[in-house]
């Protein structure tokens, strides 16, 4: 879900300057699937810059509009039953990130990201750690998802090497959904193994997000690859980042406009089940990056609309 080196070959001008809010009426959600929202870095170690005083976990600022937020997860000894049981008494669950339960840069170079991921060799060993130190085979209940592999393809994980990640946690822990998020630049690499439930993309920086060409395609795309079984999660661009927003004619204040477009286009399709925005804190990917939580007020507040309405909260 990090992949801010996005190209702006794409970029096309964006529809305009609005300064102060929506004003069409906010719409009913109408795809009763649609269950899921949160945002991300909100429990993986990141203190934004600018605060008064520490901080590295933001469930409390998105719990009244969001069911769900990431925890980190880089030590197979890692007991984090503390900070799961802390989002549920707030009504949110985990997402963890697992990437490096499973997988470990082998190389550098590659056609994609520039790194090349692959299996560890104690994937088994830890793993197993990791599930006996939670005790996850009784606590499942607790868990949204398990994401397992960051952006895999283009990455350059081995399909076959990520099938087997998601088959042993499925096998070990099979109540837990399995989440993948591809980046936009691998979408035609994308694979999708039958253990995964939840399959999504990331494309930030596109005026009109989802009513572009260039999304809509993209998505058809990764919609062909899908089984049966597996249903959509939309990755929100909600973040502002001057030299790729700004270069793009997306200012600040149009993010509302933009979040508005995910989740109407989130009710035309009863396979996607989720919106996951990108990201809460600011100073991430960027050196004066700002996150979800710094935009201006009218955003802020169309997130929580958004999020009241999927959640019900």
């Amino acid at each position: 879900m990090k992949n801010t080196t996005a190209l702006l070959l794409f970029i096309m001008p964006f529809f305009g300057c609005k300064k102060s809010g929506l004003t069409e009426p906010f719409p009913k959600k109408t795809n009763n699937n649609l269950k899921y929202f949160g945002f991300t870095l909100i429990d993986v170690g990141w203190d934004a810059p600018g605060d008064k005083s520490s901080k590295t976990n933001y469930t409390d600022e998105i719990s009244n509009f969001c069911n769900i937020a990431d925890i980190l997860i880089t030590e197979p000894s890692a007991n984090i039953m503390d900070k799961v049981e802390y989002m549920n008494s707030l009504g949110v669950k985990p997402i963890l990130h697992l990437n490096d339960m499973f997988f470990e840069q082998k190389s550098t170079g590659g056609d994609k990201s520039g790194v090349v991921l692959g299996l560890r060799s104690d994937y088994e060993q830890r793993w197993n750690e990791f599930v006996t130190a939670n005790n996850w085979t009784v606590n499942y209940s607790k868990i949204h998802s398990f994401y397992i592999g960051e952006e895999p393809a283009w990455n350059s994980i081995p399909e076959s090497d990520f099938k087997v990640a998601c088959d042993y946690a499925k096998a070990t822990v099979p109540q837990v959904p399995i989440m993948l998020i591809e980046a936009y630049l691998a979408i035609d690499y994308l694979y999708a193994p039958p253990s995964v439930d939840y399959v999504g993309f990331d494309h930030y920086f596109l005026p009109s997000s989802t009513k572009s060409s260039i999304y809509l395609s993209e998505h058809q795309t990764m919609k062909s690859r899908l089984l049966s079984h597996q249903k959509i999660f939309l990755v929100a661009d909600a973040h502002w980042i001057k030299i790729l927003h700004g270069s793009a004619g997306i200012s600040k204040n149009d993010m509302d406009v933009v979040a508005r477009e995910y989740y109407k286009f989130a009710n035309t399709d009863t396979c996607i089940a989720g919106i996951l925005g990108y990201f809460w804190p600011s100073g991430f990917d960027r050196k004066g990056s700002i996150g979800a939580r710094e935009l201006p007020k009218h955003v802020r507040n169309e997130y929580e609309k958004i999020g009241k309405a999927i959640t019900g909260k």
